[in-house]
């Protein structure tokens, strides 16, 4: 096992504690060994000596990607490249990526974080864990590889892709833990179903899925067609990769691994600090990296955390399920939406399968939302007034939670095309 009780069940003053040593340390090295944060300091009037409480933090500037991708490829690192052992990069849409670096020790925190989540999820070294995550710069499969080995548990690096083949091994190797992202891990369960194998006769029981937005819906989804706990995990790539946070086995929230990072939520209009229980954009500043420490990283990411104690005895905050991201947020006639509110609408009723399609056009001025979603196999038929309901419904649920009126188009099982990875969720014509 690979429990860390001595800081998973750490009390909130010795954390803070904890953490404002950490942060002080770090606040120091990015502003003796980096140009561009010792420049950020000065001109907002602060220096690291300044930082005498936690509190204090929120007088620091931000960091955000577009300065890792002007600092590209090395220029926020703190240490020489001959003390960086690995480099991962994000996957970028447009122009550069973001490089991040690792010396040993960082990759040493990294599967020593990973190795918690795993546990985290009731992982032992008894599970042989499928890795179905991206292998190469994206840091999601060596990241959650590193960690599966540090615990003890028999790894099979698969990657994405091949699913004939993932069916094969997960039926041969007697796979226990699944980790990859949700929409392939429901591609994995349409998969299985079409290869006429009993689920009772694998030994699937936990799936780690994360590296985009899922709704509760999809939980119960994924738990009905692989029958196992479905499990959220969180991180990105700037921050460390993946292992910032963890669910557990309670199901109410990703514990964040607030020994190693500091986090806060604020305003994403205003960049005030919220309180706990308000959603806001996940801030985080990590305080153990040496390669590439960050100081108040906007994520994008939209969240609330919540401090209540949990069931599991944990002691870290929780933060609740990303809803979505600022800059994927589609803004639809004033009206902010996120692909996942509208995933949780059309999985309420049972009818459509968990595959949809965000199709978002401007005619004149006005701008028009399809939502194209497939029927279940048992819902599709020539029955056009049951057709029509379905449709009525649907629609009359997305004006109720959204605020917005929108078009449905119903499309046939298996009509929308299957990721691998990171699944594409909206084609948004106003762009092009």
């Amino acid at each position: 096992m690979y429990w860390q009780e001595e800081y998973e069940t750490i009390t909130r003053d010795k954390l803070e504690e904890l953490q404002l040593q950490r942060l002080q340390q770090t606040l120091q090295r990015v502003y003796d060994k980096i140009p561009f944060y010792r420049q950020a300091f000065d001109a907002a009037g602060i220096q690291p000596g300044d930082v005498k409480s936690l509190a204090d933090l929120q007088k620091v500037p931000f960091t955000v990607k577009q300065d890792l991708r002007d600092h590209y490829p090395f220029g926020l690192f703190t240490v020489p490249m001959d003390e960086v052992v690995r480099l991962h990069a994000s996957s970028g849409t447009t122009g550069k990526p973001t490089v991040v670096g690792y010396t040993k020790k960082d990759i040493n925190t990294w599967a020593d974080l990973m190795a918690r989540a795993i546990v985290m999820a009731g992982g032992s070294k008894k599970d042989v864990l499928q890795n179905a995550y991206g292998y190469g710069l994206f840091t999601g499969g060596i990241g959650v590889h590193y960690g599966a080995e540090r615990m003890g548990a028999t790894v099979v690096p698969i990657s994405g892709g091949n699913t004939a083949r993932q069916l094969m091994l997960m039926q041969d190797f007697g796979t226990s833990i699944l980790t990859c992202t949700p929409s392939y891990a429901l591609f994995l369960g349409e998969e299985i179903h079409n290869a006429g194998i009993d689920l009772q006769n694998l030994k699937l029981r936990v799936g780690i899925f994360g590296a985009e937005p899922w709704s509760e819906r999809m939980r119960e989804q994924l738990e009905a067609k692989l029958n196992i706990t479905a499990l959220d995990i969180y991180g990105l790539s700037e921050v460390i990769g993946p292992g910032v946070s963890m669910e557990c086995p309670e199901k109410k929230g990703m514990h964040i691994f607030e020994d190693h990072f500091l986090a806060e939520i604020i305003d994403p209009e205003t960049g005030k600090q919220l309180p706990y229980g308000q959603p806001g954009e996940l801030v985080i500043t990590s305080l153990t990296k040496e390669a590439l420490p960050i100081i108040r990283y906007r994520t994008r990411d939209i969240t609330v955390l919540n401090e209540d104690t949990c069931g599991c005895g944990r002691t870290f905050v929780r933060m609740q399920r990303v809803t979505g991201r600022t800059d994927d947020m589609l803004i639809i006639r004033g009206v902010n939406v996120f692909p996942s509110q509208i995933e949780s609408v059309l999985l309420e009723f049972g009818d459509t399968e968990p595959h949809y399609l965000l199709v978002v056009d401007r005619k004149g001025s006005l701008d028009n939302l399809e939502i194209w979603v497939e029927l279940n196999d048992k819902f599709f038929s020539d029955k056009i007034r049951a057709l029509e309901d379905l449709e009525n419904k649907i629609r009359g649920r997305i004006l109720s939670v959204l605020g917005i009126s929108a078009r449905l188009k119903f499309v046939e099982p298996r009509t929308i095309p299957r990721s691998e990875g990171k699944a594409k969720r909206v084609i948004d014509k106003r762009e092009l």
